[in-house]
């Protein structure tokens, strides 16, 4: 399978057009932004488990990444209610569940051989929170390859003010953001290719966000 798998082009989903369809796992669905491959794939989608689902125990080649949108997600004997940033590096493995429901943002086999640190970030503690200028930025994860946050935006400001060197995607937390004429509310998603200079900013109410730069010149091959 390939889905929005041409990495130089811009890709995006508003929540209206969500369609959650099964995975192989009872009782877990999942929405997917961009896919390639089959079921062991290089992968970032929406995943949501109903109560009391679970996926067995299952390694992570290329590592996997997870921020939690709401309900609680298990993994092990460790719990992560919504908020929580989670990178597992590669060759890592776990048994992921939840007891009460969840949604989850997931990125797989997207991360660096070179990475082997776990990241556990509750992004619900202010101490996590910087003042950046006129935003609010909690700083999730920096490599050569690239550069993870959440970030709070004011009404109308522009997300970016240059081109986005090395591509940038983004999924929206709460608010709203503006591309043109399209309106991205909570669960929106947009890819953006490398040195693109999008006129994206915050709606009325403001925006916060997940953001990841720098990250798609390594894939514009695959």
């Amino acid at each position: 399978m390939r889905l929005n798998a041409d990495f130089s082009q811009r890709a995006s989903l508003a929540p209206e057009f969500h369609q959650w369809v099964k995975s192989p796992q009872n009782g877990v669905e999942r929405i997917m932004l961009d896919r390639i491959g089959e079921e062991k794939a290089r992968a970032t989608s929406l995943v949501r488990y109903a109560p009391n689902s679970y996926f067995p125990h299952h390694l992570h080649p290329g590592g996997e990444e997870i921020l939690v949108l709401s309900g609680t997600f298990s993994a092990d004997d460790k719990h992560y209610p919504a908020g929580w940033y989670l990178r597992n590096p590669p060759t890592s493995g776990h048994t992921p569940y939840s007891d009460e429901g969840a949604v989850i943002f997931v990125k797989l086999r997207q991360m660096s051989p070179d990475e082997y640190d776990y990241v556990a970030i509750d992004t619900q503690d202010s101490a996590h929170w910087q003042q950046h200028g006129t935003r609010e930025v909690c700083p999730l994860f920096l490599d050569d390859n690239e550069q993870v946050s959440l970030q709070r935006i004011n009404a109308d400001e522009q997300l970016f003010n240059e081109p986005v060197s090395g591509g940038a995607e983004l999924l929206v937390l709460a608010g709203t953001l503006i591309d043109g004429g399209q309106v991205y509310s909570r669960g929106g998603w947009i890819r953006l290719p490398t040195d693109e200079h999008p006129q994206i900013k915050a709606g009325l109410e403001g925006a916060t966000l997940y953001l990841k730069t720098g990250h798609l010149d390594q894939v514009i091959g695959l």
